[in-house]
């Protein structure tokens, strides 16, 4: 396992702002995730999984404290340079203005295209191993508005990984996949992290697939974070509580 960090928080504060106020959801956050970790997301609906997750791909801002990206600090990085570092998958469904499934997943190379999106070769060779590695190669002409939740949901993924970014996030990336289809993708992130040596932070309420695959896990309550090994958060009263007493 590698021991550099590639994400450091110092007395982080995640939230966002409603009536012009700051709301925080979670504060006092200092730890760092290191290169090639596999880390699971956990808690109840509600503490902050996703605020968390949109603040560190850039799409809210921090509240307090500092995040530091690979030796930077977040706010120097500009957007295009951001796009190169982290790559996000949500869990909303959004409009695919005739979209088909490789012009989506094309959209993960942007970064890397001219200011008229060119695809080159190399970019289009990108893409492909893309979808060949999220199991929609099949499905590539479809419309946005034809495939299945859980097809839109690899598709997703395959975009991010066509990003092709040191640092990937997924909020709840398994809520549309069949029980297989979950494995699959589990499989695929801790390989990612093992041999590719990417960040991969995944929020998730399968507890039983967190327990197996990641080799960190982050628990979310009152605010708060832990950052723990399996074997820790596996007899943490937190961790449990969130599984109903029974993992």
């Amino acid at each position: 396992m590698e021991t550099t960090p590639r994400i450091i928080l110092k007395d982080a504060a995640f939230g966002y702002t409603k009536n012009g106020q700051d709301q925080l959801v979670l504060q006092d956050l200092s730890f760092s995730i290191r290169v090639g970790e596999f880390t699971g997301i956990v808690g109840l609906n509600g503490v902050g999984k996703s605020t968390f997750l949109r603040t560190l791909s850039g799409l809210l801002p921090l509240k307090h404290g500092e995040f530091i990206l690979n030796s930077r600090s977040i706010h120097s990085y500009s957007t295009n340079e951001l796009a190169r570092e982290i790559a996000i998958v949500l869990t909303e469904r959004v409009g695919g203005f005739n979209l088909s499934t490789f012009d989506a997943v094309a959209a993960g190379q942007m970064p890397y295209t001219d200011a008229f999106n060119r695809l080159k070769p190399e970019n289009k060779a990108v893409i492909n191993e893309a979808m060949r590695q999220c199991g929609i190669t099949n499905h590539a002409h479809k419309a946005l508005t034809e495939l299945s939740d859980g097809m839109f949901q690899k598709t997703m993924i395959a975009k991010a990984l066509a990003q092709q970014t040191p640092v990937l996030l997924l909020d709840e990336p398994s809520a549309y996949l069949d029980y297989a289809s979950k494995h699959e993708l589990f499989i695929l992130l801790k390989k990612l992290a093992a041999e590719d040596k990417k960040t991969v932070l995944v929020s998730s309420h399968d507890l039983d697939l967190v327990l197996k695959y990641c080799s960190k896990i982050l628990v979310f309550s009152d605010r708060h974070a832990e950052l723990l090994d399996v074997s820790e958060a596996k007899q943490h009263p937190g961790f449990l509580h969130i599984g109903g007493g029974h993992i």
